[in-house]
C-alpha cells in the first residue's frame, strides 16, 4: 500500500502547489512511483506539469462525481514514475455536487483503495480551503504536510488548519498523522524569516522538516515552462531543496515501502523502494605482453575505499519519526514572532 500525503494549508500564496509538485517530482526521480492528484479548481498543479486543464477529457471532478475511476483519469508525465490525476475549473462545483452523496467526506479515500497499490507514494494538492475538498483529501491521506511561509500572517492561519485536523482524527481518520511542517520561501537574510523560523520550531519541534525551501526564483519560472523545476533547472537550489525534502520522506516511510506496487493486471512491478544506483561498469584491464623477463605486476598498496552506508559518516542521520507524536498544539497557543520587521 502507498503513503498518501495531503499538502494542506487553508491559507493561500505558502507554497502548497509548488510543493506537492516538485516533492511528487522529487520522489519519481528517485523511481519511487507516484501519483499527484490534484484537487485544486485552479488546476496549477496539472499546468505545472504541462498539462493543459481545459483539453483533458477527464478529471478529478469525474472521480469525485463517480462518472469514472482514478485509474481512468490518471495520465502519465514527462517524467517515467510520475502519473498525474488532472483538476479542471468543474471542480469549483463538486462541493455543491457531492452535498446529498452518503459519506461525501469519503468519496475519495473509496476511490484510492486500488490504485494506491500501484504506487509508492500518492500526493495530494488541496485548494486553499478547508471546504469537503480538502476534507476529502484529509480522509483519504495517511499523513498531512502543512507549508508554511516564513512570514507572520502564515503562523496566524496554522490553528484553524490544526484544529480542523483533529476534527478529522476524531471523526473520521483517526488515522491521520502529521508528516511535518515544512517552512518555504525562506530567506535568510531577513530578521523576520528566521524569527518565524526558529518560533515555527521551538513549538513544533521535531515535526518541522530539517530541510526548508529556500525563496528562488527558478521555482517561480519552472510552472510557466510546464516542468517541474527538477527538471527546469536541476542544479539550482529550489531543486536541492525538495529533493532533500523528499529524502526526509523516503526515510521516515520505510514501512510504507515494504510492499512492492502492482501493475494494472495485478502483477508486481520490478522497482525497487529505494534510491536506485547504477552498477559500475566492469573495468577491462588489456594483459601485459608476454615476456621471459617480464617481472609480475606490482601490488598497489592503496586500500580500497569503504563503501557508503550505515557506517559512512558523511551521511545525514535520520530525522525522527514525527508521525505518532502527541496531538499538535491548540489554536491559542500559536506563536507571534517577536522583535522587529526587518529593515526595508
Amino acid at each position: 500500500m502507498g503513503k498518501v500525503i495531503a499538502v494542506a494549508n487553508q491559507k493561500g500564496g505558502v507554497g502548497k502547489t509548488t510543493t506537492a509538485v516538485n516533492l511528487a517530482a522529487s520522489l519519481a526521480a528517485s523511481e519511487h512511483p507516484t501519483l499527484l492528484i490534484d484537487t485544486d479548481p485552479q488546476a496549477n498543479g496539472t499546468s505545472s506539469l504541462g498539462i493543459e486543464p481545459r483539453t483533458v477529457a477527464s478529471s478529478v471532478y469525474d472521480v469525485l462525481t463517480g462518472s469514472a475511476a482514478v485509474e481512468d483519469v490518471a495520465l502519465h508525465t514527462e517524467m517515467p514514475f510520475l502519473d498525474v490525476v488532472p483538476s479542471h475549473i468543474n471542480l469549483v462545483g463538486a462541493e455543491i455536487e457531492m452535498i446529498d452523496l452518503f459519506e461525501r467526506e469519503r468519496v475519495l479515500k473509496k476511490a484510492l483503495q486500488q490504485v494506491r497499490r500501484r504506487y509508492h507514494f500518492v500526493v495530494i494538492d488541496c485548494p486553499p480551503s478547508l471546504g469537503l475538498l480538502t476534507l476529502n483529501a484529509l480522509t483519504a491521506a495517511d499523513s498531512v504536510l502543512i507549508p508554511v511561509q516564513t512570514e507572520y500572517f502564515a503562523l496566524e492561519g496554522l490553528g484553524q488548519l490544526l484544529n480542523t485536523i483533529k476534527i478529522v482524527r476524531q471523526h473520521l481518520n483517526p488515522d491521520l498523522e502529521i508528516e511535518g511542517v515544512l517552512l518555504t520561501m525562506f530567506d535568510g537574510r531577513l530578521r523576520l524569516s528566521n524569527q518565524v523560523a526558529a518560533e515555527v520550531r521551538r513549538y513544533f519541534g521535531d515535526r518541522v522538516f530539517e530541510a526548508v525551501v529556500q525563496r528562488n526564483v527558478r521555482i517561480s519560472e519552472a510552472p510557466s515552462f510546464g516542468k517541474p523545476v527538477l527538471l527546469y533547472d536541476a542544479i539550482s537550489s529550489g531543486a536541492k531543496n525538495y529533493i532533500a525534502v523528499a529524502g526526509e520522506v523516503v526515510r521516515n516511510n520505510q514501512r510504507y515501502l515494504q510492499a512492492a506496487p502492482e501493475a494494472a493486471d495485478g502483477t508486481p512491478l520490478d522497482d525497487a523502494p529505494a534510491l536506485r544506483v547504477p552498477p559500475a561498469a566492469p573495468r577491462v584491464v588489456s594483459p601485459p605482453a608476454p615476456t621471459a623477463t617480464a617481472p609480475p605486476p606490482a601490488r598497489s598498496s592503496a586500500s580500497p575505499r569503504p563503501p557508503a552506508g550505515d557506517g559512512d559518516a558523511s551521511a545525514p542521520p535520520d530525522r525522527v519519526v514525527i508521525a505518532s507524536r502527541a496531538t499538535p498544539p491548540a489554536a491559542d497557543s500559536l506563536p507571534r514572532p517577536s522583535g522587529d520587521a526587518p529593515d526595508a
